[in-house]
């Protein structure tokens, strides 16, 4: 039985993310902070979002209403921070109350982090995945000690970019969530993971899949839907009707992205980084990756210089 299809926005860029939500255009391209009191007044977005952006928001004042993170609502009233990650679903409905919203939120692109090690890391963190469904509480201290950090993103991206704009932001992010993965394993160090939802674990096998560091040949649907225990369409469906993206769609922005990182993070030719990925033959990489970003993957790592 297929699912009901769902119309999806999906946003590629910070600049995508500005003017879905109307906010003021960014300073950066790759990321942004946002005052959220400027949310009070703008008009209500309904439509679920697909971002492809991490999101990192230190909020008070949020009321009511459901917000939806993935297939299950993420419980954002008594905590204080919540995250979103790439690829997932986000969206609220219409009760949420916004009137009196205040705090900050940081939305940042993968692409800020493809050249240092917290771009590795930064997919260990599991308050970025569909596990994490509740935000996170803080003491004043805590909550202060945060909200100055993402202040010093702000002034810093606000300063002229020169040759260590970026490795500045990036120490500066690597601090920021340094501390939200202590505050998140103190709350949920003993709590058991949600291993059975469907999305979940697809997730989990997906990005494990990834970050191995061994060549190892292209996954298949099949190969996830067996790992799954269920049919190759089944799950396309599944994820289609939940994130608005089949299994393919899924596996490619994984493996695109861990071209774009091994393409600026290490010397392998493009031949050999095809078959690092698991291709067979490297001009079907070529084409793959410049379907995908719109560069091929040489013009890529030169533009990235």
């Amino acid at each position: 039985m297929k699912h009901p299809a769902k119309e999806f926005q999906v946003l590629n860029t910070v600049t995508d993310y500005a003017r879905f939500y109307g906010l003021p255009a960014p300073a950066h391209p790759l990321l942004t902070v946002i005052d959220l009191d400027y949310a009070r007044c703008l008009p209500r977005v309904a439509t679920p979002v697909v971002q492809q952006l991490y999101t990192v928001a230190l909020k008070r004042g949020l009321k009511g209403g459901t917000i939806y993170y993935g297939r299950q609502s993420y419980d954002f009233r008594e905590g204080v921070l919540f995250f979103l990650g790439p690829g997932q679903v986000f969206a609220a409905d219409e009760t949420l109350d916004v009137s009196q919203i205040e705090g900050l939120m940081l939305v940042f692109h993968p692409d800020l982090l493809l050249k240092h090690p917290l771009g590795k890391k930064i997919g260990s963190f599991g308050f970025f995945s569909y596990q994490a469904n509740e935000a996170l509480h803080l003491s004043a201290k805590e909550e202060d000690l945060l909200k100055n950090l993402l202040q010093g993103i702000r002034a810093e991206y606000e300063l002229p970019i020169d040759a260590f704009s970026q490795d500045v932001l990036v120490a500066q992010l690597d601090v920021l969530l340094s501390y939200a993965n202590r505050f998140y394993h103190r709350q949920f160090l003993t709590r058991r993971t949600a291993g059975h939802d469907l999305l979940t674990r697809f997730e989990a096998l997906l990005t494990g899949y990834f970050a191995r560091e061994a060549e190892q040949p292209l996954p298949s649907v099949q190969y996830f839907a067996d790992s799954l225990h269920v049919s190759p369409a089944y799950l396309s469906d599944m994820l289609r009707s939940l994130t608005g993206q089949n299994t393919q769609q899924h596996i490619h922005h994984h493996l695109i992205e861990k071209a774009k990182r091994l393409l600026l993070t290490t010397s392998l030719s493009i031949n050999e980084t095809a078959f690092q990925l698991g291709f067979e033959y490297p001009q079907y990489f070529t084409r793959l990756f410049k379907s995908k970003t719109g560069q091929t993957p040489a013009a890529f790592r030169f533009s990235a210089q």
